[in-house]
């Protein structure tokens, strides 16, 4: 019996909710002094609508300890958290207090925390990858060894369609994101080995960013074969599919899947962001 608990910025397929193993632990989002927890309830339209009404960047509020104290109450042996990366939220750190707290009460289980390094299908990704070694057999230590080993070598990669978040939250000034604007830049960007967010490059509109992406992620990944391709997307789903099928076209990988963005994950994106991690 094992358990896997993701943040609410790992989006969860129809398969993982169906499948009786993963459940999300929510984030809260905050726009001016509208609170908006991100669960079943998250309303993407609205969300979309009401930040860019707003002169204030989006926040978000990472999980209490005792949130993820109470999904640790099951019969599972195994229990698994994914956070999104420690240096984009405080959600690792949480969780990693909740595992302390639990175990002063009960050493029965096996607990580890994951720290993805990643965000939103990133962290869907290692939940599959979890699923993949306790299906194969493999003890709680193995499964830990294996799944870190698979984190260090995951890429994470998005492109935007606006930078409006980022001039809001003081992260680019408002003069470049004019200009930006002006001039129909879109930033390719993408993780680091520490998990923190990096520009990889820049293209003139959304074609020529994503296909700049690819190739980022082209010149980063090999045994294509044995890979799953995860994107994820925010109110684009054309976008989304276009980028699947040229992936087909570049490599045959293991598998190609999109879901649709949690409120974290279109915080961080916005209106028209894409995301794959490989």
């Amino acid at each position: 019996m094992y358990k896997v608990i993701i943040d609410s910025c790992g989006e969860l397929t129809e398969e993982m909710k169906q499948d009786g193993h993963f459940v999300n632990v929510p984030l809260t989002l905050e726009i001016d002094d509208n609170q908006i927890v991100d669960d079943e309830t998250f309303d993407q339209a609205s969300f979309i609508k009401a930040v860019a009404a707003s002169p204030n960047a989006p926040k978000s509020a990472c999980p209490s300890p005792n949130a993820y104290m109470v999904e640790m109450e099951c019969d599972a042996d195994n229990i698994y958290l994914i956070t999104l990366s420690s240096q984009l939220s405080g959600s690792y750190n949480s969780a990693c207090l909740a595992k302390d707290l639990f175990e002063e009460d009960d050493e029965s289980k096996n607990i580890h925390v994951f720290d993805s390094k990643s965000a939103s299908i990133g962290e869907t990704l290692i939940g599959l990858k979890i699923a993949e070694c306790e299906n194969a057999g493999m003890s709680f230590e193995q499964v830990v060894e294996t799944v870190e080993a698979y984190i260090e070598e995951q890429h994470t990669f998005f492109v935007l369609e606006t930078l409006e978040t980022f001039r809001k939250s003081g992260r680019l000034s408002g003069l470049k994101a004019a200009i930006a604007e002006t001039l129909n830049i879109k930033p390719v960007m993408g993780s680091t080995e520490t998990g923190y967010i990096q520009q990889l490059a820049k293209g003139r509109g959304m074609n020529q960013a994503i296909d700049k992406m690819t190739k980022c992620v082209m010149d980063v990944t090999t045994n294509c074969e044995n890979k799953i391709v995860a994107i994820s997307h925010c109110n684009c789903p054309e976008r989304a599919l276009s980028l699947k099928k040229k992936m087909e076209t570049l490599a045959t990988f293991k598998d190609i899947f999109i879901v649709d963005m949690r409120g974290v994950s279109t915080m961080y994106a916005n209106d028209g962001g894409v995301i794959l991690v490989v």
